[in-house]
């Protein structure tokens, strides 16, 4: 959903320069646009842009604008609420904390679209079926919204980002009730996610570690417009009933305004996808587990790799799920799984003197894994698949460590006591 990124992530160097040009052109233009000279006639046509899904990370959800087209003044702008800035201080930690400020910005059309003609995402229009007096307000309250002191607001990608935004401004000033009917299936936030990243992704697989129990509940179909199409599709299905309870389309004419060369489908191979990777790592953790058994040693390094991985894991959940404001993070039953403190546990293990403490610790993770199994069994939170074999590699490591250690730990009591015996 987010705007004017291209530039900073293509990988041909012809299509970046291209890229580049549209974006420095757009962010030149997008604050040089001053309220005050946005004038329109009672002719102005509103219409929302819908662009497709791009194959970026940062596309692949595609992006709303609305369109102001005044045949009278000349002025043909879009207001766009996807624009955001790399120079904001402590960007990225606002980012991952969810304090990531978003702004409105006025961009005109004829710059606007090239940016997704480049990309290769198609884009519609909807002219939107208004009165006169809807057209004022929708206008008016998008002119006070690009106002220098009212443009930034607070970016949530669920529940107010640049395809809410414009949803709610057209509701705002439409007088009258819009009702939206949609026969489409119904899916939880989790699902709608997936089917923009792709379920076997390892984009899914990281965001699937991170969303919550929340991410499990069914969205509406108004919370669902929080995608783009989505939104267009509301919007096509949409009626107004005014006062007088006279009905008319939302929508009064589409038009494919960018068409988007045909695409030639990548088939991601199972041999790349989080699950085979995991499957078998799962499968060298039990040959190894097996090895060690029998041989009574350790591959302290195996394991010591895993811990660091999982204890990185489980603080960038902790801490989303504690600290973040984002959305669908809170209520996350992958720390059960994810320990914070196997970070730690990573170091200590290479200490012999300290291991009899990681004996007990490896208890309580052995109890949590089985806690965690319980869940995905019971289906509280919706686990990614390729989950699976790495709690099970994980379960697997734990009671290793258990029977190893406490073969040792047994064989040092015995000593010690025996000592004790002799004098």
């Amino acid at each position: 959903m987010m705007a004017f990124q291209k530039a900073f992530f293509s990988k041909e160097k012809t299509s970046m320069k291209k890229s580049g040009l549209i974006a420095i052109l757009l962010i030149l233009l997008t604050f040089n646009v001053r309220a005050q000279e946005l004038q329109f006639s009672d002719s102005a046509v509103i219409s929302v842009l819908t662009c497709s899904p791009g194959r970026e990370v940062y596309a692949k959800f595609g992006h709303t604008g609305v369109r102001v087209m005044d045949p009278v003044t000349g002025r043909d702008v879009v207001f766009n609420y996807g624009i955001f800035s790399f120079n904001t201080d402590n960007f990225y930690y606002k980012f991952i904390k969810g304090e990531t400020d978003y702004f409105l910005g006025v961009i005109p059309t004829a710059l606007f679209l090239p940016e997704y003609e480049e990309r290769n995402s198609d884009v519609w229009e909807q002219k939107l079926n208004l009165t006169v007096a809807e057209k004022r307000n929708i206008i008016n309250s998008l002119l006070e919204n690009y106002k220098p002191e009212n443009r930034v607001y607070r970016y949530n990608f669920v529940f107010d980002n640049c395809a809410t935004r414009p949803r709610d401004k057209v509701l705002y000033g439409i007088d009258g009730q819009v009702k939206f009917d949609v026969n489409s299936e119904s899916k939880t936030f989790r699902e709608w996610v997936g089917v923009y990243v792709g379920e076997s992704s390892w984009l899914k697989f990281g965001i699937d570690m991170v969303f919550g129990m929340d991410a499990d509940v069914k969205a509406t179909q108004f919370e669902s417009m929080f995608l783009p199409e989505m939104l267009m599709y509301g919007f096509q299905m949409g009626k107004i009933t005014d006062k007088e309870g006279v009905e008319r389309n939302l929508v009064s004419e589409t038009t494919h305004v960018v068409k988007a060369a045909p695409r030639v489908d990548q088939n991601s191979s199972f041999f790349g996808t989080p699950l085979f990777f995991f499957m078998v790592l799962l499968m060298v953790g039990i040959a190894i587990s097996l090895y060690e058994i029998r041989r009574k040693t350790y591959f302290t390094a195996f394991d010591s790799i895993l811990l660091l991985a999982s204890g990185l894991a489980g603080i960038i959940v902790f801490y989303l799920m504690f600290f973040s404001i984002h959305p669908l993070v809170k209520s996350n039953l992958n720390l059960l799984w994810l320990n914070p403190f196997n970070f730690i546990a990573a170091f200590i293990i290479w200490i012999k003197p300290w291991r009899v403490g990681l004996f007990v610790y490896q208890l309580i993770n052995i109890f949590l894994i089985l806690i965690a199994l319980v869940a995905m069994t019971l289906s509280l939170q919706v686990f990614n698949d390729a989950a699976f074999p790495l709690i099970v590699l994980l379960f697997v490591r734990y009671c290793t460590w258990f029977v190893v250690t406490k073969h040792k730990l047994y064989k040092k009591t015995k000593h010690f006591i025996q000592s004790i015996i002799n004098k």
